[in-house]
């Protein structure tokens, strides 16, 4: 591949964000909101790839509720889409993507498929793992990045990494489902396992190859979706009718884990999915006492603590690790490490 290679990164930005709830919604997913910065999460992916000679400008895929906000935060920090393809109906990353690799063109073009809402603090490396992939993705190998692990983490899926077959870039052995906590432990303490953190890069003719060969469905409705899409300036709404006959599957199961030449390129680059209330305190600058806090906060006598709100005075007296986030009449609190519960409360709400 040559070293002016355009590379294209597709945005997935469909998620609910429903863990980071009462800030997260549906109406205003996290990959919308200013959580780790003045620029929203979805601001802050597109910055990583500037326009110019290495990136083309992003497809970006959304939900048609988001249009409007989408398209408002990236004119903002000057990262205007050449597609913003609007899903009718949620189908899981893998359908998305194949939107993406068709708005591409669907030839030899590499794509960078990245979610809207995850934590990246050393680009640099980051594009250094991107250039070490890409003689190999001209070869027609699918490539995952694998992050570091420093936890025995079970919310991720792992990689098992093996041999390296170019610098920095290993074939992979296989793919770990959410692993229970004895077996995240071992794979930690064995070393050569990687968190999966969901960026890939790929041709995209090489993954509508792939994905038509173990989901010929899931390809042949993209493709009609987008062969009766409506267009309007820059944005894609494909044929809901023909979308919602696809498949609903992530890339990791329809494509991943299925495919011969599977690569993965282990980094340590500050990555965060950003999951939980507890993953944003641990990204997070912290006073004396351990406390992690935005908005108008007091704290007396207080430790470990991670309290934010876009509104209400918060004030906390004596009390230690606790999660408290207050947004418009909502207010959560709970236990630091227990973050995970907050879906619980949306199932109540739910039920209410």
């Amino acid at each position: 591949m040559s070293e002016t290679q355009t590379i294209v990164p597709v945005i997935l930005s469909g998620g609910s964000g429903t863990r980071l709830w009462p800030m997260s919604r549906p109406e205003r997913p996290k990959q919308l909101l200013a959580l780790t910065a003045e620029e929203t999460m979805l601001q802050l992916t597109a910055q990583r790839t500037p326009g110019g000679e290495r990136f083309a400008a992003p497809i970006v895929v959304a939900n048609a509720a988001h249009a409007d906000e989408v398209e408002a935060q990236l004119s903002a920090v000057g990262m205007a889409p050449s597609a913003l393809i609007l899903e009718p109906v949620g189908r899981n990353t893998a359908p998305a993507i194949a939107l993406a690799a068709i708005a591409a063109g669907g030839g030899a073009a590499p794509l960078l498929v990245m979610p809207s809402d995850h934590v990246i603090a050393d680009v640099a490396a980051f594009h250094r793992a991107i250039e070490a992939a890409l003689p190999l993705v001209a070869e027609g190998w699918l490539v995952t990045f694998g992050i570091t692990p420093d936890a025995p983490e079970t919310g991720y899926g792992w990689i098992k990494i093996a041999e390296e077959i170019a610098g920095g870039v290993h074939r992979v052995e296989r793919f770990v489902e959410k692993p229970p906590i004895e077996r995240a432990q071992a794979m930690l303490a064995e070393g050569g396992h990687a968190w999966n953190g969901g960026i890939f890069l790929f041709r995209a003719d090489r993954y509508l190859e792939v994905l038509g060969r173990e989901s010929g469905p899931m390809v042949d409705a993209a493709g009609a979706a987008m062969d009766g899409a409506r267009r309007e300036g820059v944005r894609v709404w494909p044929d809901a009718d023909a979308f919602a006959r696809s498949p609903s599957d992530s890339i990791d199961y329809a494509v991943m884990e299925k495919a011969g030449r599977v690569a993965v390129v282990p980094v340590s680059m500050g990555w965060s999915d950003l999951g939980s209330w507890d993953a944003l305190h641990a990204i997070s600058e912290r006073d004396n006492g351990g406390n992690a806090h935005a908005g108008e906060v007091i704290a007396v006598d207080t430790a470990g603590c991670f309290v934010k709100t876009d509104g209400v005075r918060v004030a906390l007296v004596g009390v230690k690790d606790l999660i408290v986030v207050a947004s418009g009449n909502d207010v959560l609190i709970l236990p630091r490490g227990r973050s995970q519960e907050v879906k619980k409360i949306i199932e109540a709400l739910k039920k209410a």
